[in-house]
Parts: structure tokens; C-alpha cells; sequence
């Protein structure tokens, strides 16, 4: 059994993380401030577990980062605690640059004097920026953030990387490609749609809903992290991709199609255009040849039985609704200031 910190624990990727941790013996604290999007009922078929932990602090509070690292001596970190909300940041950037940027400053400080613990940052895609048809972003690829939220992740990795070089701490850098699946706020695209499915409200997306993602179901991002803690080479970075690339109006209507399927589909939740955001990308794609090759990951997750998964999940958990902090989830923000 290893013990384990996962920041940002109360929300999508870091809760599933810890429920994968924990199933398979081992031991995680949890450290979370409670945002708009932490959500406890993401936890609690782990918060009575005599192998979970969880402190309430925001990482920004170095002094009490350092205390639980004494205290519970894990042999790695990751780091999950980030704005992630793109509409956010465009509306205000101040929440953004105080977690992915500070936090990870606050981190960083502390690890110069515990070298030993591995730190496994998880960042985005979005620090390429926009990928031209054909073409996918590499390890080696150049960043080019082209949004607030972008730009924040983007300083975070190249801070983690002077860290690197100067003070010689362990860490790795992952890049991810989107993540969807049980657990996910209700802002975000996916569970978006779902929602408003449950609810026969438009299904709206920006501009015409032509712009490209990549998608990974979140078990299958859990297991790429797991793996790079136990492969992956020190002071490395790792892209986390699956392959499955899709415009926003092909996931909207496999999203329907499932739907209908289940028999949960009204008919006033039509697709709907609403004008585009300010600085979005149009496409992004992941070259993750170098974790499935090196280190013998791949995705086992299709789009469509991700798809069906989380919307069974939705279906069976509408309690989840009732715990998510920020309760306007159903409009669109990010509009010009």
C-alpha cells in the first residue's frame, strides 16, 4: 500500500482518481478548498474508508501543504486542483491565475525539501492551442495558449520545468485531451447536454458546433496516471490522448441517439447555435504515441459506450444535481466584456 495526495479531490477527474487509488488498496488524502465545482457527493463511496483522508485548505497555503506532507509522508502528489472552465477565465481571470499558477508555485516551494515524493502534474491540451488539420501536438510541439485558462496551465508546466532544472525535484508533466464521464459539473459540454436532456432544455453549442475535441472516458485518464506514476521517467512529459477526435455537434447528437434509445429524450431538447466564444480554438489533437509505446497504455474506453456509461450514471444519480455548488450551470458564460 503507497500513500497518496490527490489535490483537487472533490471534483470529476481528481474523485474518480481517488476511487480507483483506494480500489486498489491503497491510501489517499485528499486536499480540496470547496469551490463552485467540488461536489461531496463525488466522494462518498469513499469518505468512511479507513484508507481516505480529507483536509479542507487551498494549496495555496504552502505551511499547511507542508504539515500534511510530514504528517502522512506520501510518495506522490497529483496535482489536480485547477480552474478549469474556460468560459470562466474569459469572464475573469483572478481565480485561474491565483490556482494554476500560485498553487502550483506553492507546491513546487514545498517540494524542494521533500525530493523524494513524486509530483505528477496534470495539465491540457488547450497549452497547443489550435492544431491544424492533419496534424496532432507532441511532446516536443511548441505551446500556443490562446486563452486565459490555457495560458494559466501553460505558465503552471513551464514553472514545474524550471523547478526541474533548478532545485532537481521529481516530477512529470501529463497533458490530457478532454475528459468526460460520471461526476463531471454540469458546466462542462457533455453532462451540459445531459442535463438538459433530463430537464427538455435546448442543447446549445457555440457558433455552429464545428470545433473538434479530442475525448477520454475518465477511467481510462485514471489508468494513464496510475501507470505514469509507476513507469514513468522522472522529469518527463506525457501526453494523455485517445484517438477519438469529434466535432461538438457529432457529440451532441450521439448524445440524443443514446438518449432516445433510453427513452429519456423529449423532443424540446433541440439542438440550438448560440453565437461563439471569444478565442476558441477550433480544433485540438494529441500525439500520446510515446505513453502507449514506452509504457504500454492505451484506451479501452469507445465514444459511444462512454457515453452510454455516463448517462446511465446521470440517470441513476440525479441526487449528484442537488450537491453541485454552482447552481446556474445550465447558461452559457464567457461572453465579452
Amino acid at each position: 500500500m503507497a500513500k497518496f495526495i490527490v489535490t483537487g479531490g472533490l471534483g470529476f477527474i481528481g474523485s474518480n482518481l481517488i476511487d480507483y487509488l483506494i480500489n486498489l488498496g491503497h491510501y489517499v488524502i485528499n486536499i480540496d478548498k470547496v469551490s463552485y465545482s467540488s461536489n461531496f457527493y463525488n466522494v462518498r463511496s469513499v469518505k468512511n474508508s479507513k484508507n481516505y483522508k480529507f483536509y479542507k485548505f487551498d494549496i495555496t497555503q504552502k505551511k499547511k501543504f507542508e504539515k500534511i506532507i510530514k504528517l502522512h509522508k506520501p510518495k506522490c502528489i497529483f496535482n489536480l486542483a485547477a480552474e478549469t472552465h474556460v468560459d470562466r477565465s474569459i469572464e475573469s481571470s483572478s481565480s485561474f491565475i491565483k490556482t494554476n499558477i500560485e498553487g502550483v508555485h506553492s507546491i513546487l516551494e514545498t517540494l524542494i525539501k521533500h525530493k523524494k515524493i513524486k509530483f505528477i502534474h496534470i495539465s491540457t491540451d488547450e497549452v497547443y492551442g489550435d492544431i491544424k488539420k492533419n496534424l496532432k501536438a507532441n511532446e516536443k510541439s511548441a505551446y500556443n495558449p490562446r486563452n486565459p485558462y490555457a495560458a494559466t496551465k501553460a505558465a503552471a508546466d513551464h514553472l514545474i520545468r524550471s523547478y526541474i532544472n533548478t532545485y532537481n525535484i521529481n516530477a512529470i508533466i501529463t497533458n490530457c485531451c478532454n475528459n468526460y464521464g460520471p461526476r463531471q459539473n454540469p458546466e462542462k459540454l457533455i453532462p451540459k447536454l445531459i442535463s438538459n436532456i433530463f430537464n427538455s432544455k435546448k442543447l446549445t453549442l457555440y457558433g455552429k458546433g464545428r470545433n473538434f475535441r479530442e475525448w477520454i472516458y475518465v477511467l481510462d485518464h485514471c489508468k494513464a496516471l496510475y501507470k505514469i506514476y509507476q513507469s514513468g521517467k522522472k522529469n518527463e512529459r506525457y501526453n494523455i490522448g485517445s484517438n477519438l477526435n469529434f466535432r461538438n455537434i457529432e457529440i451532441a447528437k450521439k448524445i440524443i441517439l443514446i438518449s432516445k434509445k433510453k427513452k429519456i429524450f423529449n423532443n424540446k431538447s433541440k439542438i440550438s447555435y448560440i453565437s461563439d466564444r471569444p478565442g476558441h480554438d477550433f480544433r485540438y489533437a494529441l500525439n500520446s504515441n510515446k505513453l502507449r509505446k514506452k509504457l504500454g497504455w492505451s484506451h479501452k474506453v469507445s465514444i459511444n459506450n462512454g457515453l452510454y456509461r455516463t448517462i446511465e450514471w446521470y440517470k441513476e444519480n440525479k441526487l449528484f444535481y442537488k450537491f453541485v455548488r454552482n447552481k446556474n450551470y445550465s447558461n452559457r458564460i464567457g461572453k465579452k466584456r
